[in-house]
């Protein structure tokens, strides 16, 4: 019997899988090449609960299965904070496995803004799988508020160029 996938609340033990991970992400999917120092700083901020959090599926002390980084601020117009997703991945190797890891960060997610009282401000900036993901998310927290363009750049494309 395969065991309940279930989302954890990141420490800052999972720093080192979480930045493999990040980074992983970045190669699959970032607009432009990753700054390790930047992504450290975020990421250690949300492990150590400096206004954010890390939803977690994996063990630890091994390679992460999955992640979600959220980040709580205001945007850019208000005061008023939000909870800002900054980036969900699941590892290329658990994408088909049972358990529906993705729809887990959602939960995860929600849950997180809810327990919060904010609002969760969560999207897809990609350039793969995109429908799938569209999918996923009307499921997870209903109607799309809007969609985003990308204008002289797509997502993962900063690989082939090695700037």
């Amino acid at each position: 019997m395969e065991n309940e996938i279930t989302v954890r609340t990141g420490t800052p033990e999972d720093v080192i899988p979480m930045m493999d991970l990040s980074l992983a992400a970045c190669e699959e999917n970032g607009l432009s090449r990753p700054n390790p120092e930047k992504l450290l700083s975020e990421i250690w901020s949300s492990l150590n609960f400096h206004h954010g959090i890390v939803g977690i599926i994996g063990e630890q002390g091994k390679p992460l299965e999955a992640a979600i980084l959220l980040r709580v601020e205001s945007l850019w117009y208000t005061d008023d904070l939000s909870l800002v997703e900054r980036a969900i991945f699941v590892a290329p190797d658990f994408r088909q496995a049972k358990g529906g890891r993705a729809a887990r960060l959602c939960e995860f997610a929600k849950s997180a803004a809810e327990r919060l009282s904010v609002p969760l401000v969560i999207g897809i900036l990609s350039n793969q799988r995109t429908e799938a993901k569209r999918r996923l998310y009307e499921r997870s927290f209903g109607p799309a508020s809007g969609h985003y363009w990308i204008v002289g750049g797509k997502t993962g494309s900063w690989k082939e160029g090695e700037v």
